[in-house]
């Protein structure tokens, strides 16, 4: 080893540079990603190896989200028979064994490296696709859509976020930010192409294509990780310290009273953004519009959701995430407000931009959030907590809409209740972080 390994080890330390000196430590880790004094170029080009990691699985977590699973909703009703609640009733089944099944299962974050741990989870996500594309009957897709939403929306998302809140301190909100943009480049053209191809290929056939595009993800994963610490030693040395200059276990973070005010700002994105996607037949329909004019606007939804991403990520750095969480609920409430009420493609894309906008921030936002005012030597932990919840929304959503729609109640007259749903969880989150921030070290 050189003596420049050395000293880099010693005095740069998970991008702080007032870490005390750990020379012995630089014999057993490799260098810890750099963050300051650099733009953007350099910290892209320093920290390259991390950030594309983050968002090779921010983007193979597509393949156990709505956005691409409900693309597949006519064809799968009609393949099984199933009305809309009944679709709706198996997606929640699945989706909400997932989301408890996270609870558990999140925590390996904190004790096995994401390099191990997200080539076994992408394996099993390709498992989950083959699964989709032989399953014989109805009553074999709850466990199917559990597979997909555990390992796709679940852990593949998990292992990514906490990976960029625990390896990044002084730049955790931009490392986050660039790290989703593969997810929202999956959300943006994986729909739109996929479209076009169930008119010309089996269904199936496509997800079995997808179980070898993830197989073949898992070596590269492994790859551009090889330099990665363990993470106890990356939470250790990054010492981000949350509410009251400590670091929180799980327990004491779901006793305290933050995390309950701030959950249903995390559920009810989860809740309605989802069923957004999930019931985007269903809406297209009764709007008179063709499927694929309305999945021609999603990537409107993905240009801003990706412009939201990078400018929470650059305001997270220098206001923190306390500031800007309670208003960035308001712009997707404005937008389902607007959506409802669209006769046109034209309101309907500006619908979808205010989406992506809200969208777009609140993903950097809350990722960054559970760092911050619990710290992260056990993230892993808490941030499975929220990402439960995250994923009960997902399951709330498509089923609450689906059963609405089956008694008569369409999904656009719906929105507007949505809509105040989303300002309600924005106005408690904002009386719980106002009360929390005074609880943060000063460095904060």
């Amino acid at each position: 080893m050189t003596c420049a390994r050395i000293l880099l080890a010693a005095t740069h330390v998970a991008g702080n540079t007032q870490t005390k000196p750990l020379v012995v430590r630089a014999f057993l880790l490799p260098p810890a990603p750099r963050l300051r004094g650099m733009g953007l170029t350099g910290f892209l080009r320093d920290n390259a190896p991390f950030l594309a990691a983050g968002a090779l699985l921010a983007f193979c977590s597509s393949f156990g989200q709505t956005y691409l699973i409900s693309v597949f909703a006519g064809v799968i009703q009609a393949d099984f028979g199933l009305s809309h609640g009944e679709w709706g009733g198996i997606y929640t089944i699945g989706t909400t064994a997932s989301a408890v099944a996270m609870i558990w299962a999140g925590v390996a974050t904190d004790h096995v490296r994401a390099r191990a741990l997200g080539a076994v989870v992408l394996v099993a996500l390709a498992l989950a696709c083959l699964a989709m594309a032989l399953a014989p009957a109805a009553w074999a897709l709850p466990f199917v859509i559990f597979a997909l939403r555990f390992a796709g929306q679940g852990m593949t998302t998990h292992i990514a976020v906490v990976a960029m809140a625990r390896w990044f301190t002084v730049s955790r909100g931009k490392a986050i930010s660039i790290a989703l943009m593969g997810f929202a480049v999956g959300e943006a053209f994986l729909p739109l192409a996929i479209v076009p191809l169930l008119g010309i290929a089996p269904w199936r056939a496509l997800w079995v294509g997808f179980a070898v595009f993830l197989v073949l993800m898992a070596p590269v994963l492994y790859r551009l990780l090889r330099l990665e610490r363990t993470p106890r030693a990356a939470a250790e040395e990054a010492g981000a310290l949350g509410m009251g200059a400590r670091h929180w276990r799980r327990p004491e973070a779901l006793r305290h009273w933050l995390f309950w005010m701030v959950a249903p700002a995390i559920l009810a994105p989860s809740a309605f953004g989802t069923a957004f996607f999930f019931q985007q037949v269903h809406l297209a329909e009764t709007k008179g519009w063709a499927h694929l004019e309305l999945v021609a606007l999603f990537p409107l939804f993905t240009g801003t959701s990706i412009a939201a991403m990078l400018v929470s990520g650059w305001l997270i750095d220098r206001l923190g995430s306390a500031r800007l969480m309670p208003v960035a609920q308001i712009p997707v409430a404005v937008g389902f407000l607007l959506m409802g009420a669209a006769e046109s493609l034209a309101a309907a894309g500006l619908a979808v931009v205010l989406m992506g906008a809200s969208q777009g921030a609140l993903s950097t936002l809350s990722s960054a959030f559970w760092a911050e005012f619990y710290g992260t030597r056990h993230l892993g932990g808490i941030k499975a907590l929220a990402t439960a919840v995250m994923v009960l929304g997902s399951a709330i959503g498509p089923g609450l809409t689906g059963v609405l729609i089956d008694f008569g109640v369409v999904f656009e007259d719906q929105m507007a209740g949505i809509a105040g749903v989303y300002l309600g969880a924005a106005a408690l989150v904002a009386v719980g972080v106002t009360r929390a921030r005074r609880l943060l070290p000063v460095a904060a």
